[in-house]
């Protein structure tokens, strides 16, 4: 237990503890959050209190990330010890600041963005909806984690406004495109992977080094123009209908607090390549919740995914790419077999023929001009209740004029 007021009834008690990077007094500071606190990093290591190598002195979490495994478990045991140990509480409590007054950033530099396409249930919904009458899974799917590059820069932290984007489409009634805005604007409940310790180029990552790598997790929300991506992707796959924005949680859970999370998967068929094999296929127990303009739509489960984060850390560097601090990728969209499972609003509306009403009597297909989405998720602790991951929002905005 904490000493800090209601922290274990937040979701972001001791158990927990996942680190940022918040602004005070106009200086960005690297921040672990507790209950509705944050506690200031670099603050507690220039006091002493912790040792992290000076890796939590600077603007973001860059340094601690790229510090390796040894060191996140040491701040993590220490960080545990002076906020449940009372005698530790007046050297660290006049570093906590309620987050109405710490308002968080993003907390890392993007190194390179990858976007996975890892659930079965995902894959054959859009498969039904783009390709009816044909297989839904393309042939390669069950052999590989297909993914694709995305665009690191424009990686935003939760609450930033997105501005609908523009760009060519071709309706369903035309033979030639056109340019605007999109009109099929769609959302992706996603989990991210944040890389922490790089690696060699030319040298793989192996399933069974994913911990040696990864530091935490992070919900994503991969923002998605349909009528841009559907005119586009054919024969080289996403590219400007996806570019725009992408939007991750503020608050990155590290992969020790979710120890408790993990469960085990079914075997694949038909079975995959020698190196995506693991010994033990796990996969994280996380509870997706998709609220559009405050009405629960969706619950996606993540841990229904096909490619595990493992397998789909092995995949990206199969080819001898190397890993760098700050990479993230992410699951694709989390979609179980149910309707009210579907994590985009693709499959939640059928493609647009089936259009849902939300709790003010509106109707919807896609997303219209300041609609707001927040995607959130809870998984099981260490400690027998349960941790909330930090959500990931984001409110539309018209699309700018010449």
């Amino acid at each position: 237990m904490s000493w800090v007021p209601q922290a274990e009834q937040t979701g972001f008690g001791i158990s927990h503890l996942p680190y940022g990077v918040v602004v005070l007094d106009g200086r960005r500071r690297p921040a672990v959050r507790i209950g509705d606190h944050a506690l200031d990093l670099a603050g507690a290591e220039a006091a002493g209190l912790l040792d992290a190598g000076g890796t939590l002195r600077g603007e973001n979490l860059d340094p601690f990330l790229a510090a390796g495994r040894s060191v996140w478990r040491g701040v993590r045991r220490r960080l545990t010890e002076l906020l449940s140990d009372e005698q530790a509480r007046p050297a660290v409590e006049p570093l906590l600041r309620p987050l109405a007054d710490a308002p968080p950033v993003l907390p890392l530099t993007v190194a390179d963005f990858v976007d996975f396409y890892s659930s079965e249930h995902h894959a054959s919904n859009v498969g039904e909806i783009f390709r009816p009458g044909q297989p839904p899974l393309l042939p390669n799917w069950k052999h590989l984690p297909v993914g694709y590059h995305g665009r690191a820069g424009t990686v935003v932290v939760s609450g930033t406004p997105i501005v609908r984007p523009r760009g060519q489409r071709r309706l369903a009634e035309t033979d030639h495109p056109t340019f605007g805005p999109s009109t099929r604007l769609d959302i992706e409940a996603e989990v991210g992977f944040v890389v922490g310790v790089p690696s060699q180029l030319g040298v793989p990552v192996r399933v069974g080094e994913f911990a040696e790598h990864v530091f935490g997790v992070v919900l994503v929300n991969d923002w998605s123009a349909r009528d841009i991506q559907a005119w586009e992707y054919q024969p080289l796959g996403p590219f400007l209908g996806k570019s725009f924005a992408t939007s991750v949680g503020a608050w990155i859970t590290p992969l020790e607090a979710l120890e408790a999370a993990w469960v085990d998967l079914p075997p694949q068929d038909p079975p995959v390549l020698d190196y995506l094999q693991e010994p033990r296929r796990r996969g994280l127990d996380l509870a997706l919740a998709v609220t559009w303009n405050n009405t629960l739509v969706s619950s996606p489960p993540f841990a229904s995914t096909y490619w595990t984060p493992a397998q789909q850390l092995a995949h990206l560097t199969v080819n001898g790419a190397s890993l760098r601090t700050g990479d993230l990728y992410a699951s694709g969209t989390v979609s179980g077999p149910e309707r009210d499972q579907v994590g985009s609003f693709l499959e939640l509306t059928w493609g647009g023929t089936e259009p849902l009403r939300l709790a003010s009597g509106s109707k919807r297909t896609f997303l219209t001009d300041h609609d707001s989405v927040t995607i959130g998720a809870t998984a099981p602790a260490v400690d027998g209740g349960r941790l909330t991951l930090a959500e990931v929002t984001g409110t539309v905005l018209p699309a700018r004029e010449d």
